[in-house]
């Protein structure tokens, strides 16, 4: 399979640095945005404080534009949300992961961005031009700008977790461990677990893109899952649900994001990433085919790609930054925890998500209940 996104975290850490002399200047805040309503109806992810504590009051006072900010836990609630707005209003724009972009839109709810109303150039390398900025338009439009990116890999107790020699994906699957899985997550990492031994008929990422091989493959997922199911202590889709599942429910190992590792790194967990590589994902904002503040929507993508608003947001993630010179100006326990995270074969083994056509998730989703009611 082509690889979709040809880039890593220390790629990005070392181009935001030699890149900081070579910014654009910092992007304006146009009177037309502030003389308008001066409002901007977002829908994010639920489970990051900082976002409404620091973050957003951040972009206020740099534009006097109020954000009205709704939390869900996962991105299919925030579609579901996306398709009551088309007809009832409500929401400007949202932030789900590059994957969906193709289904949010072949289910009519994406307008379009300006690229002229955006700073583009605030982006580092490989997150808004490439294969990636290829995936953020659809017959020439663009409908997708990145906000952070981040991993989903092995959360695991340094103690008592069983990870294997090499750590792998079979640690989640091992009744060993007690563990926290998201569904979808899990049967993706059976299935790739299952490839990595030359266990199915044909590539794993053959799925994604064609609907035959996809029933044949996640049949066969779901099928070793179910056998596996008796050590899961806890389902998660959203971030405080991760981190019950080790603090309330005495998960050993988890297929977590890296903000869950990230939160419970001073608890006596780790984070790494298995053999097969970590999973990666790639968040951005998308606007809403009815979005009444659509200025407003401009300037708050504009903001969170300049330095400032890049690095407070992926350190309300604690996640990795999209614009240049962000890396410097992060929370240095963040910047810290990532530099140490992965090595340099880790990154290099990065899984990216591949795109996910609506059929795609709609059959993904039965899977995934099936998973949890076996």
């Amino acid at each position: 399979m082509k690889k979709d996104i040809a880039l890593n975290r220390r790629s990005f850490l070392k181009s935001s640095a030699v890149g900081v002399g070579a910014l654009a200047a910092p992007a304006i805040i146009s009177s037309k945005a502030l003389a308008s309503s001066g409002e901007l109806n977002f829908t994010g992810w639920a489970g990051y404080d900082k976002l409404s504590a620091e973050v957003i009051p951040a972009f206020t006072a740099a534009t006097g534009i109020k954000v009205n900010f709704k939390e869900l836990p996962d991105q299919d609630t925030m579609f579901g949300e996306a398709k009551v707005a088309l007809e009832a209003g409500g929401m400007d724009m949202t932030e789900p992961t590059i994957e969906r972009v193709g289904a949010w839109n072949s289910n009519g709810l994406l307008g379009a961005w300006d690229p002229a109303k955006l700073a583009m150039d605030n982006y580092l390398p490989g997150l808004a031009d490439g294969s990636a900025g290829e995936r953020s338009r659809i017959d020439g439009n663009l409908m997708y700008v990145p906000s952070n990116w981040g991993t989903e890999s092995l959360v695991y107790n340094k103690e008592s977790a069983k990870l294997g020699e090499p750590p792998s994906l079979g640690a989640l699957f091992d009744p060993a461990n007690q563990v926290v899985l998201r569904p979808h997550s899990a049967l993706a990492a059976m299935g790739r677990w299952l490839d990595a031994q030359g266990k199915l008929p044909f590539p794993w990422t053959d799925g994604y893109s064609d609907m035959g091989k996809m029933t044949q493959l996640w049949d066969i997922a779901l099928a070793e899952a179910i056998k596996a199911k008796g050590n899961v202590v806890q389902w998660w889709s959203g971030e405080n649900e991760a981190n019950a599942g080790f603090t309330a429910n005495g998960a050993t190992v988890g297929l977590c994001w890296d903000s869950t590792g990230f939160n419970l790194r001073n608890d006596g967990y780790g984070y790494m990433a298995p053999v097969e590589g970590a999973f990666a994902w790639h968040q951005g904002f998308v606007l809403l085919k009815n979005a009444v503040n659509v200025d407003q929507a401009h300037e708050f993508a504009k903001w969170v790609s300049t330095p400032e608003g890049a690095s407070m947001w992926a350190t309300a993630f604690s996640s990795n930054p999209v614009g240049k010179g962000a890396s410097e100006l992060m929370d240095p326990d963040v910047a810290t925890y990532y530099n140490g995270t992965f090595n340099d074969e880790a990154l290099a083994k990065l899984w990216w998500w591949p795109t996910q056509s609506a059929e795609f998730l709609t059959k993904r989703a039965e899977y995934a209940d099936k998973f949890k009611a076996a």
